[in-house]
């Protein structure tokens, strides 16, 4: 099962949450490779000394907001009718990949998925 992360993931794992650490634990020691984004690792990162926050990443595969993504992140969000460049991103690198999105914010990533040809299964940390 792909995994992908969303910010209150990483915000969690920032604050040595010990449940998001042990649930990634497990899924690496499985061969698991979550993702998460390069928008998303700078809409959290906000210092060099966030330590837990970079040692959560070096378990995950990062994935650039490539040129040819935003025409679709944008019809994606004229779509759904949200306005959050980062989670539409995730969406759509979720869609992709088949991935599973662990996530706090339920609300806009259920509308961007209802708006996917292929819906973003979601799980609330």
């Amino acid at each position: 099962m792909n995994v992908a992360y969303d910010a209150g993931v990483l915000v969690a794992a920032d604050r040595d949450d010990r449940e998001v650490w042990a649930d990634h634990r497990i899924r690496l020691e499985l061969g698991i490779v979550p993702k998460t984004t390069a928008p998303l690792v700078a809409q959290v990162s906000r210092s060099a000394r966030q330590v837990q926050l970079r040692r959560f990443l070096r378990g995950c595969e990062i994935e650039a907001f490539s040129p040819h993504q935003a025409h679709e992140v944008g019809a994606l969000i004229g779509a759904a009718g949200t306005s959050d460049v980062v989670d539409a991103h995730l969406m759509i690198v979720a869609s992709k990949t088949a991935s599973t999105v662990h996530t706090s914010n339920l609300g806009d990533l259920r509308k961007l998925s209802n708006h996917l040809s292929s819906p973003v299964l979601l799980k609330r940390i």
